[in-house]
């Protein structure tokens, strides 16, 4: 029997890489990560790996060199690659947005001149720039800190921003998103296209996705009589049925629900109030639906 191919997983460096290591770990997968090195080892068989920046991984995806990997969507967008977007993890949300000094724009109203635009991403920006500023402005290229370049070296800005703090730090003020991204975990067109290595990817995501669905949920476990069961049952949310076992005795039933956790203020007074008792409430690892 001919052994599995090697599937070669790219992980992200930078911010995005805590939270991506996190949700392997919580999914079972371990990644070791050397002191100075670049490939970690995966506990997954026949896989290998390499930590790159999340722009050089949607590179080397388009390339063909790595088979999956995890980035930022605005990259993707950036360099207007075909990738197979396998799953958005909700990981890292951030929404790209131009920005500009208060005094500049009283209003939100860009002044009717040229106005220069700072930036990472030049595509975007250039394309924004085209759409929504006057004639003769033009893109100048940033390596990080961004928001530093206005007044003085920027009239603009393209940057991504996930709470707007640090554009209000320095007085900057939103005038449009051009896209919203996340962390996402992505395919190469040709290994999508190979039915080996696409169904060992599918295997992945589906451990990652139980990972996702089990942080947004609860499990509750109620003891309630056997008069109070219709009416408990009425207000349980659940993902299908809850799940029902007779107590010792014939003494009531103990009834299970997963539940999604912002559900829990309103739902523990409706259980209370409707006969429940011996709430535990704990939190799943992995669902599978």
């Amino acid at each position: 029997m001919t052994a599995p191919a090697t599937l070669h997983l790219a992980l992200p460096k930078g911010r995005m890489q805590e939270g991506v290591l996190k949700l392997l770990g919580d999914a079972g997968v371990s990644v070791r990560l050397g002191a100075r090195g670049y490939r970690p080892t995966v506990s997954l068989p026949n896989v290998e790996a390499k930590l790159l920046k999340p722009q050089n991984i949607i590179e080397m995806l388009a390339a063909g060199t790595r088979d999956l990997g995890f980035a930022g969507a605005d990259w993707v967008a950036e360099l207007g690659v075909e990738l197979v977007e396998v799953m958005d993890t909700g990981l890292d949300v951030v929404r790209l947005v131009a920005a500009a000094p208060e005094a500049l724009v009283p209003g939100g109203i860009l002044p009717d001149r040229p106005v220069v635009v700072a930036s990472e991403y030049e595509r975007l920006t250039t394309r924004w720039i085209q759409a929504n500023c006057p004639p003769g402005s033009r893109f100048v290229r940033s390596y990080g800190a961004t928001e530093a370049f206005p007044p003085e070296d920027a009239d603009c800005i393209v940057d991504n921003t996930a709470t707007g703090d640090t554009l209000r730090a320095n007085q900057l003020r939103i005038l449009g998103e051009l896209m919203r991204s996340s962390t996402r975990l992505y395919a190469s067109q040709r290994a999508w296209a190979d039915p080996e290595r696409r169904a060992r990817i599918e295997d992945l995501a589906l451990l990652l996705r139980s990972v996702l669905e089990a942080r947004g949920r609860v499990l509750v476990e109620i003891n309630i009589d056997v008069a109070g069961l219709p009416g408990l049952v009425e207000v349980l949310p659940c993902m299908r049925e809850p799940t029902i076992s007779l107590l010792h005795g014939n003494s009531g039933y103990a009834v299970k629900v997963a539940v999604r956790r912002d559900q829990l203020p309103a739902l523990i007074p409706q259980i209370r109030a409707r006969g429940g008792t011996d709430i535990v409430v704990s939190s799943p690892a992995q669902i599978v639906p």
